[in-house]
């Protein structure tokens, strides 16, 4: 049963959906979500950040107290590939690295429409190789993202495996968006409950393709064949209009042999996730992810995964 913060909390979330109005241009979404995340968003205690460049890209290395290089989570923030930016999923990464006992590295990819796909993947890429360069093991090494970022974060891997280059340890997915042709069922069977996401996003959809054919399996990844792919989380909430972007990807995972876990929270919205600590829920489901990035960079499996 959803917590009663999470019933109260899904009936008030105008301000969020007010604030991603189609109406508005997308600089002034930035700038409203920017905002409200420097008013709202606290990052917890003992957390530590440091401005780099990875591999030419913008990054952010955060970091819980007394935790060092051994384990290390690649983050691709959410926002349609055209908005959101560190400050507003800043929190939300500091929590899922003191979690998963991890520094982590909140990537500050490029954005549309000033710049289409393929920019944010190659800067993905990029930091990616960066961390590799920079001795990073591959096998402590988990790629996570939410919406956008989640499917991001699967077309980084595709990327790396179609070019022999080593894969991550895992991959932990919030919410990812996955089908950007919009042709699951439930972003029909849900819009009546969804309260921040609407089918009116799709002009993203045309910032970030410029033309391209959305259903190419580096935009759209449940597009693409999965065999190979590295063991992967997803969690995403009964009441969003992209739940068939989870469930279709994980039987499709599975299909292909690909350990893939589907957690679906009832109640819960899309990227529930970054409301912690205010909702008991958010910072249960980030806890639980932290569990299994903890299992998945841990010697034994990676000692499985090169054996295999």
């Amino acid at each position: 049963m959803p917590s009663l913060r999470s019933r109260i909390l899904h009936h008030t979330l105008d301000r969020v959906t007010s604030a991603l109005d189609a109406h508005l241009s997308v600089q002034e979404q930035r700038t409203r979500l920017d905002e409200l995340a420097r008013r709202n968003i606290r990052l917890p205690k003992g957390v530590t950040v440091c401005i780099t460049q990875a591999g030419g890209v913008h990054a952010e290395w955060i970091a819980p107290a007394g935790i060092g290089p051994q384990a290390t989570i690649l983050y691709l923030h959410g926002g349609g590939y055209s908005i959101c930016s560190l400050d507003t999923h800043r929190g939300l990464a500091a929590r899922l690295s003191q979690a998963g006992n991890s520094r982590l590295l909140l990537v500050d990819y490029r954005l549309a429409p000033e710049h289409p796909f393929p920019a944010a993947l190659d800067d993905a890429l990029a930091a990616y190789r960066w961390l590799l360069a920079e001795d990073v093991s591959a096998d402590r090494l988990v790629v996570a993202g939410d919406s956008a970022g989640g499917g991001l974060a699967l077309a980084t891997a595709l990327s790396l495996r179609c070019t022999g280059e080593p894969l991550p340890a895992a991959l932990a997915l919030i919410s990812p968006w996955t089908d950007l042709t919009f042709s699951g069922e439930s972003i029909c069977t849900r819009a009546a409950v969804d309260p921040v996401l609407k089918i009116q996003g799709a002009p993203l959809v045309n910032y970030y393709t410029a033309g391209r054919d959305a259903s190419d399996p580096l935009i759209s990844p449940l597009f693409a064949d999965l065999g190979g792919m590295p063991p992967m989380l997803i969690q995403v909430g009964s009441d969003e209009i992209l739940l068939s972007d989870s469930t279709r990807l994980v039987e499709k995972a599975c299909t292909a042999g690909v350990d893939a876990r589907l957690e679906i929270w009832p109640g819960m919205w899309h990227v529930f996730q970054v409301f912690a600590p205010y909702l008991p829920e958010a910072q249960q489901a980030i806890d639980a992810m932290g569990e299994y990035i903890i299992t998945c960079i841990s010697s034994d499996v990676g000692e499985q995964r090169r054996q295999n």
